[in-house]
């Protein structure tokens, strides 16, 4: 099997991308991390491209051509696979059409529920009785593509923003392998 080179856009703590590189390591799973973008020089997560030497990139987001950066860079690496892993900005279109249906991004609800940002507030302040992760398709508007694999949890009344976080990202560890070996099973 030949895996798919594969960049993941980080923001952040970078938890999503170090269970993604743990599964790329077996030799079944589909995907090989190739590139880690990041639009943060500070997000922690770049220590995992570090520790499993992949290489990495932190483009300004604000910068005029940043699109042009981010495609530059995806060409040179070989790049025909996109996973958003807490990238904190929205994907400009003309990227979304380049990698039309190559993209896919993990939110922290159970879409269409509560896009955007501010999800564990929302949950909580609608006295949600569950909640979870979706992993969908990019397209053009902000969480709004294809569902490819959700996963749910009951929320408990001591719960609050950071148990919500925390029972949340167990769910994502499990949903976002899940959901890349389904699309590349279905291809």
């Amino acid at each position: 099997m030949v895996k798919k080179r594969t960049c993941v856009f980080i923001s952040g703590q970078g938890s999503n991308l170090k269970n993604l590189i743990f599964h790329s390591r077996d030799k079944s799973f589909p995907i090989e991390i190739s590139l880690v973008i990041s639009n943060n020089k500070n997000a922690k997560g770049i220590i995992y491209a570090k520790k499993f030497d992949i290489p990495y990139v932190i483009i300004n987001a604000k910068h005029r051509n940043s699109d042009n950066k981010i495609l530059k860079n995806l060409k040179k690496f070989k790049i025909s696979f996109i996973c958003l892993a807490g990238y904190m900005k929205i994907i400009s279109n003309k990227i979304v059409k380049k990698f039309e249906k190559k993209i896919i991004n993990i939110h922290p609800s159970l879409l269409p529920k509560y896009k955007g940002l501010n999800t564990y507030t929302k949950i909580l302040r609608n006295y949600e009785k569950k909640t979870g992760c979706t992993v969908h398709y990019v397209n053009n508007k902000l969480d709004d593509g294809a569902i490819i694999v959700k996963k749910i949890f009951y929320v408990n009344s001591n719960d609050n923003k950071i148990t919500l976080k925390k029972k949340t990202q167990i769910m994502e560890y499990k949903a976002y392998p899940e959901a890349i070996v389904k699309i590349f099973r279905n291809r």
